[in-house]
């Protein structure tokens, strides 16, 4: 009898004008590059223009955000990735965000054992014992959590109040539920963390890929471009070109 495997989906989202299509182009060819076997690439957009046609644009669903003036949206949109019915989608989703670098194998994010699978948050010292993940890359079955949605619909305000993202808010629904899980740390490093070397040696050495890394996040201050031009967008935190995006970073 032949198993039928569960249809996989990557899914990234793009709204506004901070990223241009290339961002999803080459986020496609990296992952294209980097996991055998057939796909579903989609990105939920408000824009489709300029992206490769083997991309499968879709609206992102609406959420109606209530914002102050001047507030920015954040990163909450991702919470529609958790719609019970997204777009008639079924099957296995793996979250990338657009900055995201590949440099190995994804086939193991799609195998690693667990309901919801998402990065730890990057240990600092003032970020011990927390549980909230980060949402540069998480994996979950189209559907599956739809109370997420539900509940940050039914409670929007009283839930923007107590959490400062939608990291935050999505990594304790599911803790509570029983549901959260973490990718092995060297999967998903961050560049900023984990890719620089320290100071004084960032002066003289190259920011580098950390050993069994296949998905290098840049977030904070750091995007690829600024990355390979040697770019830091604050004073005092000096790094060399980091050579090796170019050679990841391609369509």
């Amino acid at each position: 009898m032949t198993v039928q495997r569960a249809q996989r989906h990557i899914l990234c989202m793009k709204w506004g004008t901070k990223y241009g299509p290339e961002y999803v182009n080459r986020l496609y060819a990296m992952v294209r590059r980097h996991l055998a076997g057939d796909f579903k690439f989609v990105c939920l957009t408000d824009d489709g223009l300029g992206i490769r046609p083997e991309v499968t644009c879709l609206p992102i669903p609406p959420l109606n955000l209530k914002l102050a003036p001047g507030q920015r949206d954040g990163a909450w949109k991702k919470l529609t990735t958790f719609e019970k019915d997204l777009h008639g989608l079924r099957g296995t989703a793996l979250f990338l965000d657009l900055d995201v670098v590949i440099v190995g194998s994804l086939g193991a994010f799609f195998e690693q054992p667990g309901e919801f699978l998402i990065i730890h948050d990057y240990a600092r010292p003032w970020r011990t014992q927390r549980i909230t993940g980060n949402s540069s890359v998480y994996r979950f079955e189209l559907g599956a959590h739809a109370d997420v949605l539900a509940q940050f619909r039914a409670h929007m305000d009283d839930v923007q109040a107590k959490f400062r993202n939608e990291q935050a808010y999505l990594s304790d629904f599911l803790h509570r539920q029983g549901k959260l899980q973490y990718w092995p740390d060297a999967w998903c490093p961050s560049f900023k963390y984990h890719g620089i070397p320290t100071w004084p040696t960032n002066y003289w050495r190259e920011p580098f890929v950390p050993e069994d890394a296949r998905v290098m996040v840049f977030h904070g201050e750091c995007n690829p471009p600024d990355a390979l031009a040697g770019r830091r967008n604050r004073a005092f935190r000096f790094i060399r070109p980091a050579r090796w995006v170019a050679k990841y970073w391609t369509s």
